[in-house]
């Protein structure tokens, strides 16, 4: 019987490995991609690790050089700014639009909970902690209930993932400052008022930009 992972093709299959595991790593910044390690690593021949190198290329994530490959240049403190506004921009509509404060609030709070279990595990990593990072503000977005919404905010994830691991690496009593803006977002959220919610997300957001560009 073929199995849901033979059926994708290669080229997805190199796409998904290369966003979740490559382009999320600090470590690739300024680096070229070995096309065959890739394909080595996902199981298929270089030709859809081509084909999704080009797909990244024509979303910004890498720079195609001829002659060597994919090359993933370091994101610029003007590109940081950027990404946070836009996440500014995305998570307040979310939060000015979601359809149960309280339902929403819940999963976010379970959410958090599981961050500030990883505070306390000197074996967690910052990737762990930024996945999670990530889904708790994905639960807010997606509660606005609009599938573009939700899709663009995804679409940032790579980007997302790599500054806010090299920022943690940096500097690991951030995680406990993020748990505590956190957790004003999540009163925020519950209270059912947006204001209180803008006030909780800016604040959060401007002070990961400060530790994102300290990194």
């Amino acid at each position: 019987m073929t199995t849901g992972e033979e059926r994708r093709s290669g080229r997805e299959r190199a796409l998904d490995y290369l966003r979740t595991v490559v382009l999320s790593d600090p470590t690739v910044e300024g680096q070229f991609i070995n096309e065959q390690a890739i394909a080595t690593e996902v199981g298929v021949s270089r030709t859809p690790v081509r084909e999704a190198l080009l797909i990244l290329s024509s979303e910004g994530l890498l720079q195609l050089v001829p002659q060597k490959g994919g090359y993933v240049p370091p994101l610029s403190s003007r590109e940081i700014r950027e990404l946070m506004q836009l996440r500014g921009v995305i998570e307040r509509h979310a939060a000015d639009t979601l359809k149960s404060g309280a339902e929403t609030a819940e999963v976010m709070q379970a959410v958090l909970d599981e961050q500030r279990a990883l505070v306390a595990d000197v074996a967690s990593t910052g990737r762990d902690f930024i996945d999670l990072d990530r889904k708790f503000h994905q639960v807010l977005v997606d509660a606005a209930g609009s599938s573009l919404l939700s899709r663009t905010y995804d679409g940032l994830r790579e980007r997302q993932v790599r500054v806010g691991v090299a920022a943690l690496d940096a500097e690991r009593e951030r995680r406990s400052s993020v748990c505590t803006e956190h957790d004003a977002i999540v009163k925020a959220v519950r209270s059912g008022k947006a204001a209180a919610a803008h006030k909780a997300i800016n604040a959060h957001l401007e002070k990961t930009l400060a530790a994102l560009l300290s990194a």
